[in-house]
């Protein structure tokens, strides 16, 4: 399709816009625990041992992931330093990355218009946007899988013996940096998805033994890379170690998150906002002249599917498992807009209906906690009995809750409002003023909402973490698992123990500072009788198990 932009402004504006979003303010909050401080203590180990080959926690050996993105941290930190910006720093590039590759890629199945309607429908999508601004390895993760099966497409459909081993090539190598990222998961995920479109084409593709053969070696040379060396020097555990724990993924609740059946529908439903609503009338669209955009369209129905259903199995149930879902989705509804925009199609009364539901709930949430945060007496005395001691203490936590906070709610309710009424009024325009009403909504909650909820969930904790970082012995958690006492408190190999065991702790020539959650408090009195309690904040109870009482 002949092109209407001059890609490179667009791309550049592009790339300007990602990192005036996702750049600036990274670094404003402590990193939550565990999933960002996990990562980016396995980073600040690594600078600390010298040893960039493994993956280590409390400088034990790590085999749930491989290094590929902690070396993206490990290289961060050496330029900005340790410290929550430098752990987040990669995502936002990432983020800016994966902009720029959906609008290229959607230029060239479509031109430039799905191009820049797929990076318009990905930058306003609510949870995309706020995990760029994270530390979790997920985005990169996602970015690789979908560069890789983008070139797989790409090699079904082009012409040309160079050009489709280039294709296979290129696939190949992204879903090798996706495996050295987090796992085999990602060849699980391509294998799923190309097995459902092989069935779904009846077995009739064109495929050369010779590609087979290149797409192998640059997929075991890339993705085993990692896991070979590690085997050579010794690390001969590492293939058990990863097998167990993917297998483990699906028959164990490892993050204590089971969640319901529907989990990951309603997590798109609200998390992809509004490309969640937009994509759906597209399910039922026929198929396309064009092979490419057909093809390409196709397989982006076999991801999401795929997707839903193999993390619906999984026993744990968290929200980053779906985000690979995010590229389909947000897809499916710039090809559906930009059939709207061509008038080949008009938007229903039930997409209309949907959207303005959607809007009400979100917005209604969004004055609701700020509501709730300044009524915490009033939520206490009728949902005392439902809250554990830990969490009555965390809404009544100060975290400086006011007016302001109502902006967010305020401001995306009066913008949806107006936006679905121009929807509803045929007019194109509409679906444009809620995708930015979204992306200023989720801007400003992060902005406000975040380090809010961080005071009262987790600051007291990682700020004893670091008060205590200095002293003789780093404080540690009771009761409770946590990454941030390695992360924050600057341990040394050998300084804390992984887990807080009661004879690693009468071991000790000295007093041990303690964080422990309150609900934990009591069984820990019972069990240090030597426990002087030194303070409470929040959720958290202090103190020190004196070496005297031991």
């Amino acid at each position: 399709m002949k092109s209407n932009y001059n890609p490179y402004i667009v791309l550049s504006i592009i790339l300007a816009l990602g990192g005036l979003l996702f750049i600036p303010f990274s670094g404003a909050v402590y990193l939550f625990d565990w999933d960002e401080v996990i990562f980016a203590e396995a980073a600040r180990e690594m600078i600390s041992s010298g040893d960039y080959l493994t993956v280590t926690i409390n400088f034990e050996p790590f085999w749930e992931k491989p290094p590929l993105f902690i070396w993206l941290q490990v290289l961060s930190m050496k330029i900005f330093g340790i410290n929550e910006f430098a752990a987040r720093f990669p995502n936002a590039i990432a983020g800016i990355i994966t902009l720029a590759s959906v609008y290229l890629i959607g230029r060239k199945v479509r031109g430039d218009k799905l191009g820049i309607l797929w990076a318009a429908a990905y930058l306003t999508a609510i949870l995309p946007f706020f995990y760029f601004q994270t530390g979790i390895i997920d985005p990169w993760f996602n970015l690789f899988i979908f560069l890789g099966i983008s070139f797989f497409i790409f090699y079904l459909v082009s012409g040309g013996s160079f050009r489709r081993y280039l294709d296979v090539a290129l696939s190949a190598f992204f879903l090798g940096l996706a495996i050295l990222t987090k796992g085999p998961v990602a060849g699980l995920i391509f294998l799923l998805s190309f097995g459902v479109f092989l069935i779904y084409r009846k077995g009739k593709i064109q495929i050369r033994a010779g590609h087979v053969v290149v797409f192998i070696l640059v997929v075991l040379i890339t993705g085993g890379s990692w896991f070979l060396i590690s085997a050579l020097n010794g690390n001969l555990d590492i293939i058990k170690e990863f097998i167990a724990y993917q297998v483990g993924l699906f028959s164990e609740d490892f993050a204590g998150n089971k969640g319901f059946p529907g989990f990951h529908f309603v997590v798109l439903l609200f998390g992809v906002f509004p490309s969640s609503v937009v994509f759906i009338a597209s399910i039922t669209k026929k198929k396309e002249s064009d092979e490419l955009l057909n093809t390409y369209r196709i397989w982006m129905f076999v991801i999401l599917a795929v997707v839903l259903v193999f993390f619906s199995l999984v026993a744990t149930k968290l929200v980053h498992y779906s985000s690979l879902a995010y590229y389909p989705v947000t897809f499916l509804a710039a090809w559906q807009i930009s059939q709207w925009t061509d008038r080949k199609v008009e938007i229903k009364k039930w997409q209309i209906w949907i959207l303005g539901t959607v809007s009400i709930l979100i917005g209604m949430v969004a004055i609701v906690v700020p509501v709730a945060m300044l009524n915490k007496e009033w939520i206490l005395d009728r949902f005392s009995g439902l809250l554990n001691l830990y969490f009555e203490g965390v809404v009544l936590a100060e975290a400086g809750w006011g007016i302001l906070d109502f902006l967010p709610g305020i401001i995306f309710l009066t913008g949806a409002i107006f936006a679905i009424y121009r929807i509803a009024n045929r007019t194109i325009a509409g679906i444009f003023y809620l995708q930015l009403t979204t992306l200023i909504f989720t801007y400003s909650s992060i902005m406000l909402f975040v380090p809010k909820f961080q005071t009262m969930a987790q600051s007291p904790a990682i700020e004893y973490f670091i008060e205590n970082s200095e002293s003789e012995m780093p404080a540690i958690s009771l009761g409770y698992p946590s990454f941030a006492q390695y992360y924050y408190g600057r341990c040394e190999p050998g300084e804390l123990p992984l887990t807080d065991k009661h004879g690693w702790i009468s071991r000790q020539d000295s007093s041990i500072h303690v964080v422990m959650m309150r609900d934990n408090y009591k069984n820990a009195r019972r069990r240090y009788p030597s426990l002087r309690v030194t303070g409470a904040e929040n959720g958290f109870v202090f103190g020190v198990i004196e070496k005297e009482g031991r």
